[in-house]
């Protein structure tokens, strides 16, 4: 992380006395009704067929759903459905020698709110293909997100509101308009979710995955987690350490009960701004590409006059300095995002508007899933545990941290802040951590200057979880770095998914190659978007 995070020990001390519900944060409580649910998954199992069409998969991706409890309190009370995706397990090398099954490979990447129906698609990927070979890929969607239960806090029309200003230091007003829109927002999350919304947290995330384990016929689960994923994959391996196989943990999100969630969006906004410099240093370094300067602050004076033309006349009707936010906040997280958005920027300050329309404006074919994403991701980290109620504690932290990291951190608040506003109890966010002998070995994956999942909480993942092993890819800071482009990483990864081989307690890798000017994004194409957590 590139800057300490600001706020004052009354913040924390209000923080810290806030209420949070301890029913269903014990260790133990719901351990009987989960095996309840389990052992009724292993006698149904999943029946995988044709996969949907709203789906958008290949026909060799087949599907199906499994039934958890809403409220794991009332395991034969009412099911929700939850959607899951699978390719079988190749079975051949690439020379089409035979190979042994290994089981199901569980992914979730991240979010909250992202879905992981995509996972089983990326064996056709070449750094995946002996992973595939051994491993039945999994993928699903969590409570509330797709077709699993949906959740919704608002009409997806409302969703694009047309242009909208990004001020790094706003006003008095702007507060007040955006407190009103978050009271409104989490109004209608309550109103639409009804007396359902409060079982849609990370616990029963954990839940629901040993009910998809024993669904699958796996005695033990193999999982790979990002991001978010990471989080409730670690609540899995302290509520289920007997259950896992092997565990994977990319860019994990510190697990702290402290930092779950208002501390975790102070220290993103804080590691953003060390990502947003490293993106601009880059753009320097290619003045001659893109013309944008030649050292980070005229680049960055670049951005800010695109961001006043912007504010003065919106790109396309569409693209206002919110949208460029937005978009160059992407940047922040991967890497391969960096040769686009340059070139979108310098296209616009040339006079041609269309690159920087398309990778900013909305796409209003995608606002039902972006609306459902939204929905999801806010009420799960709303529910997870306690958040400042009091108005001037968001506002005292935040215009403390916007002075050293103006780029996100407003915009993060204005996301989280319904929050403030959440009704019905909350959880109370379980202390992770395992002791000798309890779990098995797992595998975390960390950039040293991840700005989503700053690197701190890889170190406090790697301390909670007894024999885990960190491997650390130093002066990198791409979110998600599992079968990326880093050969020794990936190294590592295969060696522990197909063998349970790992390093010593902690591994270094040299950083990736540099991204190239120019370069196409391969994030649709390549490897999917780890979701950020």
């Amino acid at each position: 992380m590139r800057a300490a995070v600001l706020y004052g020990t009354v913040g924390a001390v209000l923080l810290g006395a806030l209420g949070a519900a301890p029913a269903e944060g014990d260790m133990d409580w719901a351990a009987g009704e989960v095996a309840v649910a389990a052992e009724r998954a292993a006698d149904e199992g999943i029946r995988f067929g044709k996969c949907p069409a709203v789906e958008g998969l290949s026909d060799g991706v087949r599907c199906g759903t499994v039934k958890v409890p809403l409220d794991y309190a009332r395991p034969d009370g009412k099911q929700i459905s939850l959607t899951v995706s699978r390719v079988e397990a190749k079975g051949k090398d690439a020379k089409g020698s035979k190979v042994a099954r290994q089981g199901a490979l569980v992914s979730n990447p991240g979010g909250p709110g992202a879905s992981g129906m995509y996972f089983p698609l990326i064996g056709h990927l070449p750094d995946w293909k002996r992973v595939a070979a051994a491993y039945d890929l999994v993928g699903y969607a969590p409570r509330g997100v797709g077709r699993s239960a949906p959740l919704s806090c608002q009409d997806p029309k409302r969703l694009h509101r047309g242009p909208s200003p990004a001020p790094p230091h706003p006003s008095e007003s702007y507060k007040k308009e955006r407190i009103a829109r978050a009271k409104a927002y989490a109004r209608g999350c309550a109103q639409r979710g009804g007396s359902a919304l409060r079982h849609y947290h990370s616990l029963n995330n954990a839940r629901d995955l040993d009910v998809l384990r024993a669904a699958l016929g796996e005695p033990r689960l193999t999982f790979m987690g990002a991001s978010y994923g990471t989080y409730f994959g670690a609540l899995y391996a302290s509520l289920f350490p007997s259950h896992v196989r092997r565990m994977v943990f990319d860019s994990a999100v510190n697990p702290d009960p402290e930092q779950i969630w208002y501390r975790n969006h102070l220290d993103r906004s804080a590691a953003v701004e060390g990502r947003w410099a490293d993106f601009r240093a880059w753009v320097a370094e290619h003045h001659k590409v893109y013309g944008l300067g030649d050292t980070p602050e005229k680049v960055l004076r670049s951005y800010e006059r695109a961001a006043a033309r912007l504010a003065a006349e919106p790109a396309g009707g569409k693209v206002g300095p919110g949208q460029l936010q937005g978009a160059f906040l992407q940047a922040a997280y991967y890497d391969d995002y960096w040769p686009q958005r340059a070139l979108a920027l310098s296209a616009y300050l040339k006079g041609d508007p269309k690159p920087l329309v398309q990778i900013a404006g909305p796409y209003p074919g995608a606002a039902v899933q972006q609306e459902n994403a939204g929905a999801v991701h806010t009420a799960v980290q709303c529910n997870d545990g306690p958040w400042p109620t009091e108005w001037r504690v968001w506002d005292r932290d935040n215009t403390r941290l916007a002075r050293t990291a103006p780029f996100e951190t407003w915009d993060n608040v204005w996301k989280t802040l319904p929050c403030a506003y959440w009704g019905g109890p909350r959880q109370r966010p379980l202390d992770v951590r395992t002791g000798p002998g309890e779990l098995p070995p797992t595998l975390i994956l960390a950039a040293e200057q991840d700005a989503a999942a700053p690197y701190d909480g890889a170190i406090e993942l790697h301390r909670r979880l007894w024999g885990s092993v960190l491997v650390t890819e130093r002066d990198a800071g791409n979110h998600g770095v599992g079968f990326g482009p880093n050969k020794c990483v990936n190294g590592h990864l295969e060696a522990y998914l197909l063998e349970g081989r790992l390093p010593e307690r902690r591994a270094a890798c040299a950083a990736r190659p540099e991204q190239k000017p120019n370069a196409p994004r391969v994030g649709a194409a390549g490897r999917p978007r780890v979701g950020r957590g």
